[in-house]
């Protein structure tokens, strides 16, 4: 199991983070992604531009303060929790991603993967919050 933490600072108010990171119905600013199809209130399925699916389901939601999911496809399953906190000319954003690989040969892959994912995910938010 690999688990990646990273606290990010945002210049915006933390009701406009919380809402573009929580709206599932507009995720056109995620380079990764090429839809996301909502099933219900508390699941989710993440499509990737190659075309491949994870599934979420949402675990915890307290609006403005903290969102959380488990998740899982053919490789993988694992956890995400956001935390949002108002904070000195904007807000900062904590994200916590534990993953755990399915086969044993990915395991060593997996934290540099999962690294290189959070980056990927916040460079697409700062740009879509700063446009």
């Amino acid at each position: 199991m690999a688990t990646s933490k990273m606290i990010f600072h945002l210049p915006c108010p933390v009701e406009q983070v919380w809402h573009t990171v929580t709206d599932l119905a507009h995720t056109a600013w995620r380079s990764d992604l090429a839809r996301v199809e909502i099933l219900d209130e508390a699941h989710f399925v993440e499509h990737t531009k190659s075309g491949y699916a994870t599934k979420f389901t949402v675990t915890a939601c307290e609006p403005l303060r903290f969102w959380a999911f488990i998740m899982e496809n053919g490789n993988m399953s694992g956890s995400w929790e956001g935390i949002f906190e108002t904070a000195e000319g904007g807000t900062r954003l904590t994200c916590t991603e534990t993953v755990n690989a399915k086969r044993w040969w990915m395991r060593p892959f997996v934290p540099g993967y999962l690294k290189r994912q959070q980056k990927l995910y916040l460079d697409d938010l700062r740009k879509k919050l700063l446009k």
